[in-house]
Parts: C-alpha cells; sequence; structure tokens
C-alpha cells in the first residue's frame, strides 16, 4: 500500500514512514482531505474509499471542487491536508488522466499520438503494436498513419482516450471527457467507455455535469457541494442499462434534487 500524507508545514511522506492497512482491493481513499488556493478552501474534509474496478461518478455544479479532486488524484496537484492511499506503489503511479479537449499533438500522425501514453512504458516496434491494439478497440484501427486534423471531434476523443488507456492505468481518470460532444457522439462514446471498462477492469474516476451521464455509467454516483461530499448513491441497476428506463429515470432525480436543493 502507498500512502501520501500533506499537511500545512509537511513534506510528502514515503509509505515506509507511514504504515497504514488498508483493505484488500483497494482502488484508492482520500481521508480528510482538504485543498486550499491561498485563503479559497475548494475541497473540505474529503473522504472517499473506492474498491478497485469500481467505476465512480462525480457530480456537482460548477466551483465546487470536482476537477480539483480529480487533479489530486492524478498527482496534478496536491492536497493542502489530509490523506491519499493507493493499495500499492503500481496503482499510486499508474494513474492516467482524460480531458475534455483531446490535446492531441498536431505534428504526430494518430498511432505515434496514442504511442505518447507509452512513454517510459514501451519504444519501438513494441509501442507500436500497443498503440495499434488500442486504435482497434476504439474502432479507428484504419485511421492510425492520418493526422490528427482530419478526424471529426469524437474520433479526436477516442485517439484521447486510446492514449490514456494504452499504458494499462490502474485508475483512470476522467475529466468532462465527452463534454464538448453533439448528444449522439456522447452517447456512442459512453457506450465504448463502458465496453472498455468492462473488458479491462480498471478504478474509473468520471467528472461530469450530466446527471444522465453519470447514471447511465457508474456503479456510483457521489455528489459534492461546497467542497464536501454531500450524498453517495450506489446504482445498483444491472449492466447492460437501457436509456430511458424507469430505474434509472428514478436515480436521475434523486441526484439533481440533491443538486438543486429541491
Amino acid at each position: 500500500m502507498t500512502e501520501l500524507t500533506f499537511g500545512q508545514g509537511f513534506a510528502l511522506r514515503d509509505a515506509a514512514a507511514v504504515p497504514v492497512r488498508t483493505a484488500p482491493g483497494l482502488g484508492f481513499s482520500f481521508v480528510g482531505v482538504e485543498k486550499r488556493f491561498g485563503d479559497q478552501r475548494v475541497l473540505n474534509g474529503i473522504d472517499l474509499q473506492v474498491p478497485a474496478g469500481q467505476f465512480i461518478a462525480i457530480v456537482g455544479k460548477s466551483g465546487c471542487g470536482k476537477s480539483t479532486l480529480l487533479r489530486l488524484l492524478a498527482g496534478l496537484d496536491q492536497p493542502t491536508s489530509g490523506i491519499l492511499r493507493h493499495d500499492d506503489v503500481a496503482a499510486a503511479t499508474s494513474t492516467r488522466m482524460m480531458f475534455q479537449e483531446p490535446r492531441l499533438l498536431p505534428w504526430a500522425r494518430v498511432a505515434d499520438n496514442v504511442a505518447v501514453g507509452l512513454n517510459g512504458i514501451a519504444s519501438g516496434v513494441a509501442a507500436r503494436e500497443r498503440s495499434l491494439r488500442l486504435l482497434a478497440d476504439v474502432g479507428l484501427a484504419d485511421r492510425a498513419g492520418e493526422w490528427p486534423s482530419v478526424l471529426s471531434g469524437g474520433q479526436k476523443q477516442r485517439v484521447a482516450l486510446a492514449r490514456a488507456l494504452v499504458g494499462q492505468p490502474r485508475i483512470l481518470a476522467l475529466d468532462e471527457p465527452l463534454g464538448a460532444l453533439d448528444a449522439l457522439t456522447r452517447i456512442e462514446m459512453q457506450g465504448l467507455l463502458e465496453r472498455i471498462w468492462l473488458s479491462q477492469r480498471f478504478t474509473a474516476v468520471l467528472v461530469t455535469h450530466d446527471v444522465g451521464e453519470a447514471v447511465a455509467l457508474a456503479d456510483r454516483v457521489v455528489v459534492i457541494k461546497d467542497g464536501a461530499i454531500a450524498t453517495d448513491h450506489a446504482i445498483d441497476i444491472p449492466r447492460p442499462r437501457r436509456r430511458g428506463a424507469p430505474e434509472l429515470a428514478a436515480f436521475e432525480g434523486q441526484i439533481l434534487e440533491d443538486l438543486l436543493g429541491v
């Protein structure tokens, strides 16, 4: 297990210095995590435990702290105080993040953009083969040699998803990755993301404003208000889930009530 402890005036401590045991199969957990930017407190005492392989969605109004939480998980920022735990060192270092913008390199062809996700992991023929496999998984095997500029928005996000997954991460952090897509492309991408998650069983953490998307994809939906967890819903509906089903609509209604304070 790996544990990162943070606090005002304290440096990051190695796991060997803080021997805390967690339950087998833990994906990650936040314990009393707070994040401040100057005098502004963005996250306030977040306690969240996520089993390995779970698909969790985080929803909330703009500015509530959703993306900040995701950045902490991905190691792009550090908490002001609190503890972030992983089940082992591999999980702590094997987290990848996918953003709303595909962020592809315009001077690199599609397969080479995917191979960026293998920096420090594989190179040469091995990297090429893994990149082509992932492109096939996302339905773009025939676009490997093309430039990103000729792809549609949905195709670019497929490439970004392949790049995030090519290194076989333990945790995939998704920050509104489908938010800029049109409605039909978004639904197709949701189905693709679910199929790949069901196949690979990484821990998925999706930040989204779309409550319908959260309920359709996630095992669990966490609502954040004012930097704290307000509610935590287990979405115990069997897969595949049918859009428009009464069970999904009931969960959507509950979560919207939590968000809007109705």
